[in-house]
């Protein structure tokens, strides 16, 4: 019997389930079956399968054969950090033990790259994928950075359609006698996928290279980064090769759109688009042809040909331009990454227009690869992906998590006699007064207040719990009344078990309480400065379970406006706080990610007990399933965007993290040197940071946190504020920001005094200026101008710094927790 044609159409038509769908039927048979050497990131698919992100593929090769460990982790990072804080989500792509991963975390991404230099480190085109992935079948699990060609060939297996790189290979000099031809051309003939890169190395036959390509039918176009008219094509190192480029490419709405015609045409050849490195980072053609003829000859002489060529001519040019190709390679790489990203995202923009058009799921001719995730990932939790998220078009959120609480003050009032202090074991004189407060709804409520007149569409939402209680029915009557969103604010009926808060007393514990609205009471000295406070959260420990967090907090999150920012505040039990973490990071657009300590108590809940026989003697870290207790996964770098610790509440985090093993994972160290520090970090924070506070430790605590938390901002009191953060990726070091950085490293540290001198006889209360303080910094970092929806752009947090000390000085002369002045500030924003 005659064997049927499956044609593209009749594939796109086809019944295949999702988790075996591929690029051709023998192919989707070998991957449903051979599934445990092809493995997807969870976040990588969700992005592909529900198109909420654009995803970019990035290669591993320039890791593994390109820079050195520990620089390598550090890049890898970086260019990761400019996916993601220009929309989009990085594919980092590799094979690590025999598995070839399209998504790498960050603790594999170190164990790859930390094999950098070894000779059992393989260097993986097309050909070799097989052969690493069989190998690992078999038993040998071998590590390996994927080339362009072997990136590319598990980009489109995935359906990613956008790759950002450094520089393509190319036709050698010499081809015509040597048959040296990079693998990268023949791979854009025949697979989708478009490569953005700085064009060839000069010291390639570039002429020859544009020539092969045509051949193959892969198309070059040039973006023409500002230029008029017809460009050359670029030279790696320069932006200029002497030789004109096929097309010119005005902007990345251009390049995706061609993107998504060959994609609907169904043509398989891949794409090349040249972009040339940034201005100031360029090297002169002319410099340049003098230094790679004698790294060629001297290439020729020493006898260095085939896979040896390229590493020997590469190190002499590194040799004889005193390192400025090193600064201008990685300079075009973020450059590269940075377009690639914003490429992607009009593509997607591009595909999602053209599937509510066709009112169908998918309008690509190609099927692709879409596997479930592993048993041990899991879970029996209702999926992100799964719910329904509400059309409101118009508006974006800035989500606040945590406590809403009864608040009162007792401002102490002595006596002539008396000490300023109140007394132990006694009545004291006192003035009281009740509000509205808990942490997260007095961050909300400033956030609100600035935003409410001059950014409409940012809505503020709090999302928390009162009791079916009087207070409870007030807050929320109260909330709604002031133009605050109350959907988010639950009112829990059931009882919670004294066993799950900490209650000393053996008699009391398993008994069950009812629920009530959380209470907070200041006792405040004479200055108005906090002696004492007493928290009553315990409603909020009702949600300490995952199960809890999925039914209650879960759908309230997804139901919202596309988020911004979210803040979560420390008064959740560390299992519900690191599900909070855990789905901020995995809400579309990736928004700002804040934690506020609250007290020196419960900022540990940040760093609790890791499981230490996870550690391997060969200090690996192996990921172990999410503890019961905890709740919590391995941490990532940079799993939050910023914190507002005082000093107290700083070395709460730093003993947490220290004594419950987080300095003890291989990436904390590898990120903290990579600052370049040395011996001498008293002396390099001496220029930015007042004696005092380098002798009390705070920039060497804060420091020590970069690698979880991306900006630490210390709140000093009266004294100002501390901030310490890690530079984005492609962030600019220009004057403004090159003045306040410690080290080589991207560390920037700067010490801001307070913005406004206040008089003792001028303070009111002082109960809510830290969190005025917050919600000031993450409204004036998310909206404003220039802010718009889709916008993901936001500002650094060093500049709004004074603004939120204003803003929190007008709730210190405030008889309320968060000043109703705030509303006069937002048109600053």
């Amino acid at each position: 019997m005659a064997t049927p044609v499956l044609t593209r159409h009749a594939l796109r038509k086809s019944t295949l389930p999702k988790s075996v769908q591929c690029l051709s039927l023998n192919q989707t048979r070998q991957l449903a079956s051979d599934s445990k050497i092809f493995k997807i990131q969870p976040q990588v698919r969700e992005a592909l399968e529900t198109k909420s992100k654009p995803v970019v593929a990035l290669e591993t090769t320039i890791y593994t054969h390109g820079f050195p460990y520990p620089e390598n982790v550090a890049l890898a990072s970086e260019l990761e950090s400019i996916v993601r804080v220009n929309g989009g989500v990085p594919a980092t792509i590799g094979i690590l033990e025999g598995v070839a991963r399209v998504g790498l975390d960050p603790e594999e991404i170190i164990r790859l790259v930390s094999t950098a230099g070894s000779k059992d480190t393989l260097k993986i085109s097309r050909r070799d994928i097989g052969y690493a992935c069989g190998l690992g079948l078999a038993g040998k699990r071998l590590n390996g950075g994927t080339t362009i060609a072997g990136t590319m060939v598990l980009a489109h297996l995935a359906g990613i359609k956008v790759f950002a790189t450094g520089g393509l290979g190319g036709v050698h000099r010499g081809a015509e006698s040597s048959m040296d031809i990079s693998a990268d051309l023949t791979e854009l003939g025949r697979t989708p996928v478009a490569v953005i890169s700085s064009g060839c190395k000069s010291f390639l036959d570039i002429p020859r290279t544009l020539e092969y390509l045509e051949t193959e039918g892969a198309l070059v176009g040039t973006f023409a980064d500002g230029r008029d008219g017809s460009v050359e094509f670029p030279a790696f190192w320069s932006r200029d090769s002497g030789v004109k480029s096929p097309v010119t490419i005005q902007n990345e709405v251009e390049a995706a759109a061609i993107i998504h015609a060959q994609s609907i045409l169904g043509l398989t050849s891949g794409i090349h688009f040249a972009n040339p490195i940034p201005a100031e980072f360029s090297i002169s053609k002319a410099e340049m042809d003098v230094i790679i003829a004698q790294a060629i000859e001297e290439a020729n002489a020493a006898g260095a040909s085939g896979k040896d060529n390229t590493p020997f001519i590469l190190s002499k040019i590194k040799e004889l331009s005193g390192s400025k190709s090193i600064k201008a390679n990685r300079a075009l790489i973020a450059a590269n990454v940075k377009r690639g990203t914003l490429v992607a995202k009009e593509l997607l923009a591009l595909e999602l227009a053209a599937q509510q058009e066709s009112g169908t799921q998918s309008t690509d001719y190609t099927i692709n690869v879409a596997f479930e995730p592993p048993a041990s990932s899991k879970s029996t939790n209702t999926p992100i992906a799964a719910i329904p998220k509400p059309d409101i078009a118009s508006t974006e959120s800035i989500v606040v998590a945590g406590a809403l609480a009864i608040d009162y003050s007792c401002d102490y009032i002595p006596s002539t006699t008396s000490s300023n202090i109140p007394q132990l074991h006694t009545s004291n004189p006192a003035s009281i007064t009740q509000t509205l407060g808990g942490v997260a709804h007095n961050i909300a409520r400033a956030a609100h207040l600035l935003t409410t007149t001059h950014s409409p569409s940012l809505r503020v939402h709090l999302l928390s719990a009162v009791g079916p209680d009087l207070a409870g029915r007030a807050a929320v009557a109260q909330l709604a009344a002031s133009g605050m969103e109350v959907a988010g604010i639950q009112t829990l009926t059931n009882t919670i078990s004294s066993s799950t808060i900490a209650i000393p007393d053996a008699n009391k514990q398993g008994q069950q309480q009812e629920l009530h609205t959380s209470q907070y009471m200041a006792i405040n000295d004479s200055k108005k400065d906090l002696h004492l406070a007493m928290a009553d959260m315990s409603i909020l420990e009702s949600a300490n379970s995952t199960s809890s967090f999925s039914k209650t907090w879960l759908p309230s999150i997804l139901s919202l406006p596309s988020p911004r920012a979210m803040v979560i505040d420390a008064n959740w039990p560390a299992p519900t706080l690191h599900e909070w973490l855990h789905a901020a990071r995995k809400l579309p657009n990736r928004p700002l990610v804040a934690f506020e300590p609250v007290s020196v108590a419960k900022a540990a809940r940040l760093f609790p007990p890791l499981n230490r026989s996870a550690i391997t003697g060969h200090g690996r870290w192996e990921q172990p399933p999410p503890s019961k207790e905890i709740g919590l996964p391995v941490y990532p770098l940079n799993i939050l965007d910023l914190i507002t610790p005082n000093q107290h509440e700083l070395r709460a985090l730093h003993s947490a993290a220290r004594a419950n093993g987080y300095f003890e994972l291989p990436f904390w160290w590898t990120v903290v040197n990579a600052f370049g520090l040395g011996l001498n970090a008293k002396g390099r924070f001496s220029a930015q940071v007042p004696g005092d506070l380098i002798e009390e430790g705070v920039p060497q605590m804060a420091v020590q946190l970069l690698p979880f938390v991306g900006a630490v901002v210390v709140t000093l009191g009266k004294r100002g504020c501390l901030v310490v953060r890690i530079l984005d990726g492609g962030e600019e070091r220009d004057e403004r920001v090159g003045s306040y950085l410690v080290s080589g490293g991207g560390l920037y540290m700067r010490f801001f005094p307070a913005a406004e001198a206040v008089g003792e006889e001028d303070v009111v209360s002082v109960n809510g200026i830290g969190d005025t303080f917050l919600g000031a910094l993450v409204a004036g970092m998310t909206s404003g101008s220039g802010m718009g929806k889709g916008e993901r752009k936001r500002r650094n947090v060093e500049d709004v710094i004074d603004f939120a000390q204003r803003a929190a000085v007008r709730s210190l002369k405030s008889k309320e927790a968060v000043s109703p002045e705030l509303v006069e500030m937002g048109r600053e924003m």
